[in-house]
C-alpha cells in the first residue's frame, strides 16, 4: 500500500506540478507580469485561508486512517465527517462572503496597481473569492480520501483537473477574453467540478450507513485536543512560512510582486516533492503508531527522511546552481530571469531546509504530539515577522528571502533536536547524519562538479541535457549515500540485472 501510494503521488502531483509550471510563461504572456501578480495575490490568500480550516481536514485525515485501523466505527466516523463537512461549508459562505464585501478596500488600498484600474482589480477578488471558497471545500474530501488511503484515486482526479484547469486556462486567455475575470471564471468552474468528483468518491469510499450521518458535537469533542493542536500550528506555521507574501503584496508593485510570486512558484517545485512523501507517509505512521510497532516505525521514519532529502535535495542544488539557466529556458526572457535568479536560490534554500523538517513533524502528528510544534513555530514567528518588517523596506524582497533562509536554518539545527527528547530518543544523530548529511553533501558534491567540469550550455538541447543530467546524476549518488535506500535499491535492482544477465 505505502509503495503503491508514493508511486501514485509522485506520479499525480509531478503531474500536476508540471501544469502549473508549462502555462505560467503563457500567462504572463497574455496577462502582463502586473496582472500576474494578482495570481500571485490569489496563491497566498488560498494559503492563509488554511488557517480558517481550524485543523479540520488534517485530523479527519488522521481520523480516517485511525478507521482503517479500527479506531472508529461506521457511524462515529461518519458522524465526525458530517459534523465537520458542515463547518468548513459555513466557512467557505464566510470565505466568499468577505472577498465581495473586501474588495474595493483591497483594489484601492492594499494594492499596489500601476496600470490595472481599480474596478477591474476588485472585480477580480470578489471572483478570486468564490473559486478559493470553491476549493477549500474540496480539500475537505481530498483529506478524507488520503485517509482512507485511496491515494491512486485522489491522484488521478488531481492530475486530470490539472490538465483541464492548464490548457483551459490558456484556451480561454486566447479564444475567449485575455482577462484575468476569464482566468478565474475558468478555474472556479474546473474547482466545481473537481469538487463533486472527489465529493462523489469520498462517499463511495466508505461503508454504507443505516440512517442518516448527522451533526455530532460529541464527535467534535472526541478529536478536540488534537484539532486544537493542529489549529495553533496552522496559525505558526501560515506566520513562518507566508507573512512574507501577505506583507510583499503590499510593500511591493504589483509587478515586483510579479517577479516575486515567479521565484516563489518554481522554489515551490522543493517541496512539492516532497508533499507525496510525507502524504503516503503519515497515515503508515499513525496505523504503525497505534499498532505499537515501533520497529517498523523507526524504519519508516529513516525510509522518508531519506526520501526526502535524496529527491528534494536534487532538486533543491540544481535549481540552485542552474537558477538563471532554467529561468531563461523556462521564459525566454532574459529580464526576468535576471530579476527572478537571486530570489530563486534564496527561497530554494530557505525551501529545502524546511522540507526536511516534514517528516519529523509528522512523526510528532503520529504520535498524537503537537505542541513541540507549536512552541518552535511561535518562537520561530515572533523572530521572522519584526525581521521582515526590518529588512523588506531595506532589502526588499531579497531580505524576506534571507529572512527564511536563517529561521529555517535555526530550527533544523537547533529547534528540531527537542524532538528527539521525547520519541524517537534513540534517532537523533541517526536522522542528521545519515538521513541529511550524507546525501545532501553527495548532492552537492556531485552538481558543483559538474558545474566546474561542463562548458557553459548555450542553446536549448544542451541547458536540458545540463539540467537532466545533473538531476539524474545527483539523484543516483544520494540515492548510494542513504543506507536505506541503497539497501532498497541492492534488493530489487541487483536481481533484476543478473536476470537480464542471464537471459542473453
Amino acid at each position: 500500500m505505502l509503495k503503491s501510494n508514493l508511486i501514485a503521488n509522485f506520479l499525480g502531483q509531478g503531474w500536476v506540478a508540471l501544469m502549473r509550471f508549462a502555462f505560467i510563461p503563457l500567462y504572463i504572456n497574455y496577462l502582463g507580469i502586473e496582472v500576474y501578480g494578482l495570481i500571485g495575490l490569489y496563491l497566498t490568500l488560498e494559503t492563509w485561508l488554511k488557517l480558517l480550516d481550524m485543523g479540520m481536514t488534517p485530523t479527519l485525515s488522521r481520523e480516517m486512517a485511525r478507521f482503517i485501523g479500527g479506531s472508529h466505527n461506521v457511524e462515529s466516523i461518519r458522524d465526525l465527517m458530517r459534523s465537520i463537512e458542515i463547518l468548513v461549508i459555513s466557512i467557505a459562505i464566510l470565505i466568499a462572503s468577505s472577498a465581495y464585501l473586501g474588495s474595493q478596500w483591497a483594489a484601492r488600498t492594499w494594492l499596489k496597481a500601476e496600470s490595472l484600474p481599480a474596478p477591474e482589480v476588485a472585480q477580480a477578488i470578489i471572483i478570486m473569492g468564490l473559486v478559493t471558497a470553491v476549493r477549500y471545500v474540496e480539500g475537505l474530501y481530498r483529506s478524507c480520501l488520503v485517509g482512507l488511503q485511496r491515494q491512486v484515486l485522489v491522484n488521478v482526479v488531481d492530475s486530470s483537473m490539472a490538465t483541464l484547469r492548464g490548457l483551459g486556462a490558456v484556451g480561454v486567455l486566447v479564444w475567449v477574453s485575455p482577462s484575468i475575470e476569464a482566468f478565474f471564471f475558468w478555474q472556479g468552474i474546473v474547482s466545481f467540478l473537481s469538487l463533486i468528483l472527489l465529493a462523489i468518491f469520498t462517499y463511495s469510499s466508505l461503508p454504507r450507513l443505516e440512517g442518516k450521518a448527522r451533526f455530532s458535537i460529541a464527535a467534535l469533542r472526541g478529536v478536540y485536543q488534537f484539532l486544537a493542536g493542529t489549529v495553533l500550528i496552522t496559525l505558526v506555521s501560515l506566520l513562518n512560512t507566508q507573512i512574507d507574501k501577505l506583507l510583499l503584496s503590499n510593500l511591493l508593485t504589483l509587478s515586483e510582486f510579479g517577479y516575486y510570486t515567479i521565484a516563489v512558484t518554481v522554489a515551490g517545485a522543493v517541496l512539492m516533492v516532497i508533499s507525496p512523501i510525507t502524504q503516503a507517509l503519515y497515515p503508515r505512521l499513525t496505523q504503525l503508531h497505534a499498532d505499537g510497532d515501533r520497529k517498523q516505525l523507526i524504519c519508516t521514519y529513516h525510509l522518508g527522511a531519506q526520501l526526502v532529502s535524496v529527491i528534494a535535495g536534487s532538486v533543491a542544488i540544481v535549481l540552485i546552481v542552474f537558477a538563471e539557466t532554467l529561468l531563461h529556458l523556462w521564459t525566454h526572457d532574459s529580464e526576468l530571469s535576471h530579476r527572478v535568479a537571486p530570489l530563486l536560490r534564496l527561497l530554494v534554500l530557505g525551501n529545502l531546509l524546511n522540507g526536511l523538517l516534514h517528516i519529523p513533524f509528522q512523526a510528532q502528528l503520529a504520535f498524537g504530539w503537537t505542541s513541540l510544534g507549536i512552541r518552535i513555530g511561535s518562537i520561530a514567528a515572533l523572530i521572522t515577522v519584526p525581521s521582515i518588517l526590518w529588512a523588506v523596506p531595506i532589502y526588499g524582497a531579497e531580505g524576506a528571502a534571507w529572512v527564511w533562509v536563517f529561521t529555517r536554518a535555526a530550527i533544523l539545527i537547533v529547534g528540531a533536536q527537542f524532538m528527539f527528547h521525547r520519541i524517537l530518543i534513540t534517532e537523533k544523530w541517526h536522522w542528521y547524519w545519515q538521513d541529511i548529511a550524507l546525501p545532501i553533501f553527495s548532492i552537492l558534491f556531485v552538481v558543483m562538479g559538474l558545474q566546474w567540469l561542463l562548458p557553459n550550455p548555450t542553446n536549448i538541447f544542451t541547458q536540458l541535457a545540463t539540467l537532466a543530467g545533473a538531476f539524474i546524476v545527483s539523484l543516483a549518488a544520494a540515492s548510494l549515500a542513504a543506507p536505506y535506500i541503497r539497501r532498497r535499491a541492492t534488493k530489487y535492482v541487483i536481481p533484476t540485472l543478473r536476470e537480464l544477465v542471464n537471459r542473453h
